[in-house]
């Protein structure tokens, strides 16, 4: 998720650390501000679990649902991301 190709642009998870990210997983969806990546997981602060997008180019998610902490996710469960909403 982190590989360049030779693009002059840097890209993957760590490009977005610092940032309010989406990540679109095999059975959820996450939400909250990237603070770590490493091999095997990122950690989100901030964070939500997504149970209905609405339509995604409104500000705010149709039913999201706060963690009362950081959260952690694997990062091989994670099949897209970005920053969305």
């Amino acid at each position: 998720m982190d590989m360049n190709m030779g693009n002059k642009n840097p890209v993957g998870l760590r490009t977005l650390v610092g940032k309010r990210v989406t990540l679109f997983c095999v059975n959820y969806i996450y939400t909250g501000k990237l603070i770590e990546v490493n091999d095997t997981s990122v950690v989100l602060t901030d964070p939500a679990i997504v149970y209905e997008t609405g339509p995604l180019r409104t500000k705010k998610w149709k039913d999201a649902q706060n963690f009362p902490k950081d959260w952690h996710v694997k990062r091989n469960f994670i099949e897209s991301f970005g920053e969305l909403k």
